[in-house]
């Protein structure tokens, strides 16, 4: 057998059908594909042009990050956080983005995938909140992580004056125009017809970026629930709660990734189960929102139904999926005071094989096993969090964070090597993320506000 890369002599978490861990273990892969995991011994008599001396690391399948807003970067620390959430958005976070430069919105989404590829995410779904759409898929495609990728889409006509028909045929065009641009043609980088959600598209466009998404192949990605507002608004204009009118439409379905989703009653949550609609939770952002998610949250008892939950970072806080794996084995257990709720293996599984499967993409990514993508992390295990080296499972998710990242493989490639991104000049990055977020918060106006005085 031939190989172009054998790393070999390291502990692999496969995530295979047997969910073998394997200590002294090896990954061989070839083009881009992975052609056999095993035993070091049994995989000698591979031939490979490179060989990678695994010993001391841990091996996993890259992870999947089902919900991140790329171009959020530039504003990470500046958002006041003890506003309500309203006021959040509508004060601080619209009026960044729409403040935002292409050449902004460029470097801000390049800043978002450094972040990722550092800390071991290999795919990722963006929240459907680019401006610059061209700018950012111009500027990510060359990165070497895998993605899916949608533009900032509503149509509610919120003002009197407002041409409602126009606002939706321009909405349904430029999805239309993204998924011709940047198909799911096997490049590492497509478009997705994804949406804002909670109120902000009329049921004409929920429809067509459904139908879009069954013709093409492709998903539909859209914020709902993460507080009381969006259930109170759908109440209030249709008489049924959010997920509830969805279901009137004929929109759930196993396309759907729905993301937040705290605020759900049972009967919302037996819809999302009996559709096979997915559902992606960001527990940091939850937390850090006050959204109440510990105390409404009905995720246990979606993870019992057969739910398809897979995890997010959301905003720019952290692009780090491994602290949200911690937050999500720990917040539930303590909620209802249960600890068996969220082993680390059933979190690792929302990091990989769900994230895969709300992709659409579970027979190529999300594990380490023959025919499979070789989107892989080397984490180094000589490192104190790690030793000693027990159960590797609980303590990827209960010890571990994305620094221990050393090495990060997408589609064959080595993207991350010793800690720094290979197909991307991070200094020159940082100097001009720094440089535009000077920029762009001086343009905005609003002022940095701080408890302690920055002199």
């Amino acid at each position: 057998m031939q190989a172009d890369t054998i790393i070999t002599g390291a502990t692999v978490i496969t995530m295979d059908a047997q969910r073998r861990v394997i200590r002294d273990g090896a990954v061989a892969f070839c083009g881009g594909t992975i052609v056999a995991v095993g035993k070091a011994r049994d995989l000698a008599g591979i031939a490979a042009r490179e060989v990678v001396d695994g010993t001391g690391f841990l091996l996993t399948p890259g992870f999947i990050n089902a919900h991140v807003h790329l171009t959020e970067t530039l504003i990470r620390g500046f958002v006041p956080d003890d506003l309500p959430f309203d006021e959040t958005l509508g004060r601080w976070v619209i009026p960044l983005y729409q403040a935002h430069s292409p050449a902004e919105q460029a470097i801000a989404a390049r800043l978002a995938v450094a972040a990722m590829l550092r800390s071991g995410t290999t795919a990722f779904i963006e929240a459907g909140t680019v401006i610059a759409f061209d700018e950012v898929m111009a500027a990510i495609e060359g990165t070497g992580i895998r993605g899916r990728v949608g533009r900032w889409t509503e149509d509610r006509a919120w003002h009197a004056g407002d041409d409602a028909v126009s606002l939706t045929r321009n909405a349904c065009a430029a999805l239309e125009q993204d998924l011709a641009h940047y198909p799911q043609d096997g490049r590492l980088v497509a478009a997705w017809p994804n949406l804002i959600g909670h109120n902000t598209a009329t049921d004409a466009l929920w429809r067509r970026a459904t139908d879009l998404a069954k013709q093409t192949g492709t998903g539909v990605s859209a914020h709902m629930s993460p507080v009381a507002g969006d259930s109170e608004w759908y109440l209030a204009q249709t008489g049924k709660r959010a997920v509830e009118h969805l279901g009137d439409l004929g929109v759930l379905g196993p396309h759907l990734n729905l993301v937040h989703m705290v605020h759900l009653d049972p009967n919302e949550m037996d819809l999302v189960a009996r559709s096979s609609t997915n559902v992606t939770h960001c527990p940091g952002a939850a937390l850090r929102g006050g959204y109440g998610v510990t105390r409404y949250g009905l995720f246990p008892e979606m993870l019992q139904a057969g739910v398809t939950i897979a995890l997010g970072t959301d905003g720019a806080d952290s692009h780090d999926i491994m602290r949200d794996m911690t937050l999500m084995a720990a917040l539930f257990r303590d909620a209802r005071e249960d600890r068996a709720l969220f082993p680390a293996h059933a979190v690792l599984e929302m990091a990989t094989l769900n994230g895969a499967k709300v992709l659409g993409l579970s027979d190529s990514i999300g594990a380490l096993a023959t025919g499979m993508k070789a989107d892989l992390v080397a984490h180094d295990i000589r490192r104190p969090e790690w030793v000693p080296l027990n159960n590797p499972v609980e303590q990827l998710v209960a010890s571990a964070d994305g620094r221990s990242v050393h090495s990060v493989w997408v589609d064959g490639v080595r993207v991350v090597e010793a800690h720094r991104c290979t197909l991307i000049d991070e200094d020159a990055l940082y100097r001009e993320g720094q440089a535009a977020a000077n920029a762009m918060l001086a343009r905005s106006g609003l002022p940095l506000v701080s408890k302690w005085p920055i002199i």
